[in-house]
């Protein structure tokens, strides 16, 4: 696993491997507890393993002065609104006790570099209306809020409920 460079001579990046997959699983579960929705993440070692081992889901991590420190998760989705492929983020996180130093700045640039060498045209993520910090960074670099619209989601369960009445 090779870790790539940063402006920042104490924080470096690597790709995750599905060997990581306990690590991403851990880092879930911080962003769970941080989003006050932990016991909404179900995610376990093994389907983690499998989604990157399909090539389904990908994820991120920056190392902080020899500590993982920063995490990101992501997968490619598309829109036929704009006809583009794009990123999704589904979990970023960087430990708090480490926060305000820049290395989400890098992490995210490092994400929009990822996204343009693939030809994506976006890269988005959902962020919760509480965590003004949060809002507060992404305005910062640019980001606009999509609040016109609200996000459904079927659960498993539903979803197969659903897909019965076929």
């Amino acid at each position: 696993m090779d870790w790539i460079a940063t402006k920042n001579p104490d924080f470096k990046i690597r790709f995750a491997s599905p060997d990581d997959a306990p690590l991403v699983v851990e880092y879930m579960r911080r962003l769970g507890t941080f989003q006050k929705m932990r016991d909404k993440i179900t995610a376990t070692e093994e389907n983690m393993r499998r989604i990157m081992s399909e090539g389904k889901g990908e994820a991120v991590f920056g190392e902080y002065k020899g500590q993982i420190e920063a995490f990101a998760y992501y997968c490619n989705n598309s829109s036929a609104f704009i006809g583009q492929t794009g990123m999704y983020i589904d979990g970023f996180y960087v430990n708090e006790q480490i926060r305000g130093q820049g290395l989400g700045h890098i992490l995210l640039t490092f994400l929009s570099k990822v996204a343009v060498e693939r030809g994506y045209g976006r890269l988005e993520w959902g962020c919760l209306d509480w965590n003004q910090n949060a809002i507060d960074f992404y305005a910062k670099h640019g980001a606009h809020c999509v609040d016109i619209m609200r996000i459904y989601r079927f659960s498993q369960d539903t979803l197969y409920k659903v897909a019965e009445e076929f």
